[in-house]
């Protein structure tokens, strides 16, 4: 059963060299070289990579690192940019896109291809940190760690801390129909309730192999991830530009995402749903990026 196929992305470009530019993120922006360790040696891109740390305002480690991938011609223009903020999922954290999704590559391909419009995309830590040394230096979580402590914390500070501090320090469109979220399992949740609880921060939203429900820990946040058709009747008065399901037919979150895109069709929300083969797996979510990220900005 496939309500839409999914497009398949053949067209590559070989990709000549990093772009390594020094630049001043407060005091914590850094470039990327040869020696760090952000990415393997193996991997190449075209634009221009920096980490940066930015202050947390809720319980938990006092700064969290984030990767942020500029247009390679960034600080050659004094254009803005619109973002996409990619969420990582289980046992992962802000490298896993980069590592493990071929994200960079896809985006230089999408991108000399006339694809996809120039972005700046934002790899952030959305893990759950209990304090400064549980954050360990942005550790990688097992997936019982993440499932059985997520409650809200990190996700309700997401558009104060990150959003806030991508829109300070980079020359973005701060405005809604420019700035989209997207994230895989556990980060396409985030991603769900994370545009659901601020309806007016972001107009594309991108759900690759989603949960729907956490297994919630409490905290002083947890009515984030409570009353959420509630929260999604007011995210659907101005709709969202463009509202993505992704999901394999032998995914572990199949069921839930079909129960969800029938509550979805029943409330007469707009919204894309995408069935594939393959299950909870890199090689869907690699392709279901590319496909999200063909259709934003249009």
């Amino acid at each position: 059963m496939k309500k839409r196929s999914m497009k398949r992305i053949n067209k590559f470009v070989s990709v000549v060299g990093a772009a390594f530019v020094l630049v001043s993120c407060g005091a914590s922006r850094y470039a990327m070289n040869a020696q760090f360790p952000v990415v393997d040696s193996g991997i190449e891109y075209e634009g221009i990579l920096e980490e940066c740390m930015h202050d947390c305002s809720v319980e938990g480690p006092r700064q969290r690192r984030m990767y942020v991938y500029l247009p390679k011609d960034y600080y050659d223009t004094e254009d803005r940019f619109p973002v996409l903020y990619l969420l990582h999922g289980a046992r992962g954290n802000e490298l896993s896109w980069i590592h493990k999704g071929n994200i960079l590559h896809n985006i230089d391909s999408l991108t000399s291809s006339s694809l996809m419009k120039e972005t700046i995309v934002v790899f952030p830590n959305v893990n759950q940190y209990n304090s400064e040394r549980d954050f360990g230096k942005s550790r990688l979580k097992g997936a019982i760690e993440s499932f059985f402590e997520t409650d809200g914390t990190v996700e309700a500070a997401f558009v104060n801390d990150v959003v806030s501090t991508v829109d300070s320090l980079y020359r973005t469109v701060p405005d809604k129909e420019h700035r989209a979220i997207a994230g895989l399992s556990i980060g396409a949740m985030q991603s769900m309730y994370i545009s659901a609880n601020s309806p007016s921060s972001f107009g594309y939203i991108g759900l690759f192999s989603s949960m729907v429900h956490p297994v919630l820990r409490k905290s002083d946040y947890s009515s984030f991830y409570r009353h959420l058709k509630a929260k999604m009747r007011e995210q659907f008065v101005a709709p969202p530009e463009l509202y993505y399901i992704m999901v394999g037919k032998t995914d572990i979150y199949y069921p839930r995402m079909m129960s969800f895109s029938r509550y979805l069709e029943k409330k007469g929300y707009p919204f894309e749903f995408y069935i594939t083969e393959g299950g909870h797996q890199w090689y869907n979510w690699e392709k279901y990026s590319e496909t999200f990220m063909q259709s934003l900005w249009r």
